[in-house]
């Protein structure tokens, strides 16, 4: 697996070409039409990144150590809440969103939370239940004007007491 950074704003237009590419070229068959039209553009519609980046800590996966390409990142925003997690078809089945996922849970175990929480997509739930999430809750939800299904998803970081 190629390195990894902590991202900056600088990052800002960077993360909107990743979050757009990752929809058009993963998201295919498990949505409609419309769904992924409203899904790919709300990066650059929306402040999402920017306060992903002013008020969250995340982490990039890039395509080589020696260039500034990112190729992945994930966000927690706040501490305790998986905000963003997205990753280039090209790079896809690489390790990187899992190494991404996993930096962050050690991040936020080291700050102190105990648990983490997300909203998963189609796209992203089953890469986040082989990683030990679970499912808490389905909910349907109106995102940029259109309808998703998506689920509310849970990781303890800490063990339970025997």
């Amino acid at each position: 697996m190629d390195g990894m950074r902590i991202l900056q704003p600088s990052d800002r237009d960077q993360l909107a070409e990743v979050y757009r590419d990752a929809v058009i070229s993963q998201a295919i068959g498990l949505y409609s039409d419309s769904q992924l039209e409203a899904w790919a553009n709300h990066g650059w519609r929306s402040d999402v990144m920017e306060r992903a980046l002013q008020q969250g800590f995340g982490l990039a996966s890039l395509a080589t150590t020696s260039t500034n390409t990112i190729e992945a990142f994930a966000v927690l925003e706040p501490l305790d809440r998986l905000a963003l997690l997205y990753c280039r078809g090209r790079s896809c089945r690489q390790g990187r969103s899992s190494a991404l996922v996993g930096a962050l849970e050690s991040h936020a175990k080291q700050h102190g939370c105990q648990q983490l929480r997300t909203e998963a997509s189609q796209l992203s739930r089953p890469l986040l239940e082989r990683l030990g999430w679970q499912v808490d809750a389905e909910e349907t939800v109106l995102f940029a004007g259109v309808v998703f299904t998506r689920w509310r998803m849970i990781k303890p970081l800490t063990l339970p007491n025997p």
